[in-house]
């Protein structure tokens, strides 16, 4: 007999997007340019010329995919708001035509019954900051604070879960020291400012944000993995301690009062002269909410020869995303498990969890995707065991809604639970969102 596995009557259960993945209309109604539109529009940069000038055309399409979360049945939809749609300019005049499309798309979710999650920062600087610096420089933060100022108060009788920034290390790292996402730079100091100033933005956003929404909740949303040695030798434990600071710890520390893990400071050796006194008390102010994207662990292998090394002992499983990453579902118990005993975090969501698959169109329209609808289940089934062990899990947000642009890799990988035919926009429920729709309907993963 299938085990059911009932999760709190309260849990939430919700899908994410992001702005520049669905919305499209780059240039419309007054939206200013981000670094994500000259990044796209740079030849080279993405995957087959792909940009998001259309990407799902959500920005035309609001009301249809309203009623499609409501037919799933979702509780809460996790949604961000595009900066330059409401300063073209970064700061300054306010655009409200940027602001009343999300006036719009919040009445109408609480008109769907559906519990709006915002998160203020998904990537899009506006590119006219970026001409002034970028996150590097301090102004950027506080011009961040003017921006989420401006939407708390023009949302905040309505919207009550708020997410400052999300996957900082991504902004921080793949965008200014890998250079593969915008705006492309590779320079560590730069990447080391940045998450400073993403975090100092997010520590100053926070009493802004609680006073514009008294009865609110505010969080932020890290990516985050545990990292394994690929063998018990000293080289690999040492290379996974070192993921682990650079992937985890470097933000997890600040944001809860223990500031920069000395061995990363050491290891970087950079000379973090962005920092000024009080920047580490005003990051570390007290959050409501962790928000955790998941998706795979880190396995650890030093780059030595490998003679040198220890034998290999732990191995990526069989089992690979069209992402090439390895699906592991134990890695979210350990993560989860680490979090509450490690932090103490009085809340966490998971905000992203999903695969990317090369789905198959049937010939009778259907979609059958049995690994993503298999990856999502078995990463359930350990929120479940992590709910039993203690962690105040408070809800789940699959990745995605609907496919959509995938940053530097365009059109060419589908996280959605819906898939989009970019050509008619037509949206269709996979099997994994009919069987979704199912879990949540029964609030239990059998």
């Amino acid at each position: 007999m299938t085990q059911v596995l009932k999760f709190p009557q309260d849990f939430l259960w919700g899908a994410a997007t992001s702005s520049y993945q669905i919305e499209g209309a780059w240039n419309e109604d007054g939206k200013g340019e981000s670094i994500w539109d000259r990044f796209s529009h740079t030849p080279g940069k993405v995957f087959n010329g792909d940009t998001g000038d259309v990407a799902c055309d959500h920005y035309h399409r609001w009301q249809d995919d309203i009623t499609l979360m409501k037919s799933l049945g979702l509780r809460a939809y996790r949604f961000s708001i595009a900066w330059p749609r409401i300063f073209p300019a970064g700061r300054g005049a306010v655009n409200s035509a940027g602001l009343d499309f999300y006036n719009r798309l919040v009445d109408g979710l609480l008109e769907a019954d559906i519990t709006p999650f915002v998160t203020l920062y998904h990537w899009e600087l506006p590119q006219a900051l970026q001409d002034e610096g970028g996150w590097p420089v301090r102004s950027t933060a506080e011009a961040y604070v003017e921006y989420a100022d401006t939407i708390s108060r023009a949302l905040g009788d309505r919207v009550k879960n708020w997410i400052t920034f999300n996957e900082p290390w991504v902004s921080a790292f793949v965008g200014h020291w890998e250079g593969r996402h915008a705006p492309g730079h590779t320079d560590l100091h730069e990447a080391l400012a940045t998450a400073h100033h993403l975090m100092l933005a997010h520590g100053w956003a926070v009493p802004q944000i609680r006073a514009n929404c008294p009865d609110g909740q505010v969080g932020i949303t890290l990516n985050l993995s545990p990292h394994m040695p690929a063998s018990p030798g000293t080289a690999d434990r040492a290379a996974a301690r070192f993921a682990d600071g650079h992937n985890n710890r470097w933000f997890l520390d600040p944001l809860h009062g223990r500031g920069y893990p000395q061995d990363m400071v050491d290891a970087f050796g950079d000379t973090m002269d962005f920092v000024q006194p009080d920047d580490l008390e005003t990051i570390s102010v007290p959050m409501d909410f962790l928000g955790v994207n998941y998706y795979t662990r880190g396995i650890a292998r030093a780059g030595i020869d490998e003679d040198k090394n220890a034998e290999r002992t732990v191995f990526r499983g069989d089992e690979i995303t069209e992402m090439d990453w390895e699906v592991y579902p134990e890695g979210l118990y350990d993560l989860l498990g680490r979090l509450h005993f490690d932090y103490r975090i009085p809340a966490i969501y998971i905000t992203e969890n999903g695969a990317a698959f090369n789905d198959t169109v049937a010939p009778d329209g259907t979609i059958d995707d049995p690994q993503r609808l298999s990856y999502i289940k078995r990463h359930l089934e350990m929120a479940h065991r992590a709910i039993a062990a203690g962690v105040p899990l408070r809800g789940y947000f699959v990745w995605s809604l609907m496919d959509n642009f995938e940053w530097a890799l365009g059109y060419s990988k589908r996280f959605g639970i819906v898939h989009v035919d970019y050509q008619t926009q037509k949206r269709t429920l996979k099997s994994s969102a009919k069987w979704y729709r199912q879990v949540i309907q029964e609030n239990a993963v059998q």
